[in-house]
């Protein structure tokens, strides 16, 4: 495992790492994005969708949870976990049908059981800094030779 950070003093810095994220994704990667409300998880998440080529409306999964983005460079879904009560829930939504030959992109991913346990896991974690933001990254076996 690897891990290093990245300054994001704007959204600028935020979309520029999004693509460099972008560029790197391959089909069965899972993306583990975490931090405390209003750090920037969904943000990055759309800019990551954007440069896979979604061009329409990129909701919030926090509602229904699960996103589908079927017609991108590489399929992708986008999760977000904040309301599961345990990680057992995963097995009523089928995450694992969504996923296949697909990117998964989970916001609050300890409330699902986490992705660490995968080799292609990359895993995304943004605080706040007097600066702006900063993500501490750490990539699985899967990532040693692509990270962002």
């Amino acid at each position: 495992m690897s891990s290093y950070e990245v300054e994001l003093p704007d959204l600028a810095a935020m979309e520029s790492f999004a693509g460099r994220i972008a560029e790197r994704l391959r089909a069965g990667d899972a993306l583990a994005l975490s931090g405390s409300l209003g750090t920037g998880k969904t943000t990055l998440a759309r800019f990551i969708l954007r440069c896979l080529g979604q061009s329409g409306e990129i909701p919030s999964p926090t509602f229904t949870i699960v996103e589908l983005y079927e017609a991108l460079r590489i399929p992708a879904v986008h999760a977000d976990f904040y309301r599961l009560e345990t990680p057992g829930e995963l097995e009523e939504i089928g995450l694992d049908d969504y996923r296949q030959g697909a990117v998964l992109l989970a916001e609050w991913p300890e409330r699902a059981g986490g992705f660490t346990h995968e080799s292609g896991c990359l895993s995304v974690t943004l605080d706040f800094t007097e600066e702006g933001r900063v993500a501490s990254v750490e990539g699985n076996s899967d990532w040693l030779e692509r990270l962002p």
